[in-house]
């Protein structure tokens, strides 16, 4: 796996365009080790957000390449460029591992290498990356997915976490590792983009749970029962469930649940109080209780968490 090509085209996000040719282009000077060959691959010389990139090659050097790398799109409401679709399917028919990063999916998906396989994205487009390829299984809560030759990363910093995984795969995890010291990131990050997802209240003050809501979130730290709520909404258990799924997509049970771990989580990150009084703060009861729900939710324990956005 000694040569990457890194697809370009207009509309690409430079963050992770950058990313990949840093991590695959600049050898640490303590590696002795062969180095991957980096070449940039487009039609034409493109625009990535502020920035004018220069291919090395055209799109036909992806099917020579042993890994071929395609970064995120800015706009995935539009559907991605034919040519460089076509190229990308050409590369992985010719045998190479194809890789995307955060929104590159969309054109994996659109090539059908992500057909009746897992993969991800940045967590605000798995859903629609799921409407828009049925035939995939989006996993919206890991940082990356490997399947072998096909692999997929979640948004932003994920792309790093694949490309050290990559290293990791072909050279090893004490060469990984001095990548990833030399880019002053962490070698491999536990849990998953479950912990970095927001799960804010609806704001459309015409929805039946409009007072609702916010009469909730001020009492995450009460026992509240799916009666209670029903009552206080004036509405029956039944039709309650009904206006919750159609205005937060999910159960009164589990939308009270993803708030209590959202409380969690922003007293982890701002105070230094105790596992056991966020547990009372957020609804949960006992640290034990707080522990298993926090950790099946986001990927990680509390005290995982908490050291990673305190730091």
């Amino acid at each position: 796996m000694n040569s990457v090509a890194v697809a370009t085209t207009d509309g690409m996000v430079h963050f992770e365009l950058a990313l990949a040719c840093e991590v695959f282009g600049s050898p640490p000077d303590a590696v002795r080790v062969p180095w991957y060959d980096l070449s940039v691959c487009g039609a034409r010389p493109v625009r990535a957000g502020r920035f004018r990139v220069e291919p090395d090659g055209g799109f036909d050097r992806l099917a020579e390449a042993d890994t071929v790398i395609v970064p995120a799109l800015a706009d995935v409401d539009e559907d991605p460029p034919a040519d460089l679709v076509d190229a990308v399917r050409a590369a992985h028919e010719s045998g190479a591992r194809v890789v995307s990063l955060c929104t590159g999916a969309f054109v994996l998906a659109a090539a059908g290498l992500l057909d009746g396989l897992r993969a991800t994205t940045h967590w605000a487009h798995t859903d629609e990356l799921a409407a828009r390829y049925p035939r995939v299984t989006v996993d919206p809560d890991v940082l990356y997915v490997d399947n072998g030759r096909v692999l997929t990363s979640a948004g932003k910093a994920a792309a790093m976490d694949l490309c050290l995984h990559l290293v990791r795969l072909d050279h090893g995890s004490a060469i990984a590792n001095v990548v990833a010291r030399r880019l002053v990131v962490p070698p491999h990050r536990e849990g998953g983009q479950a912990q970095f997802v927001s799960t804010p209240v609806p704001e459309d003050d015409g929805h039946p749970l409009a007072e609702l809501l916010p009469w909730v979130m001020r009492r995450l730290d009460q026992p509240l029962t799916v009666e209670d709520l029903a009552r206080q909404a004036n509405l029956s258990s039944r039709h309650l469930a009904r206006h919750f799924r159609a205005v937060t997509g999910t159960t009164p049970l589990r939308w009270l649940l993803a708030q209590r771990i959202r409380r969690a989580q922003e007293l982890l990150e701002s105070t230094d109080d105790s596992i056991d009084a966020i547990a009372a703060a957020a609804g949960m009861g006992t640290a034990t209780t707080l522990r298993r729900h926090f950790h099946r939710a986001v990927g990680v324990p509390p005290d995982t968490y908490r050291r990673t956005f305190r730091a």
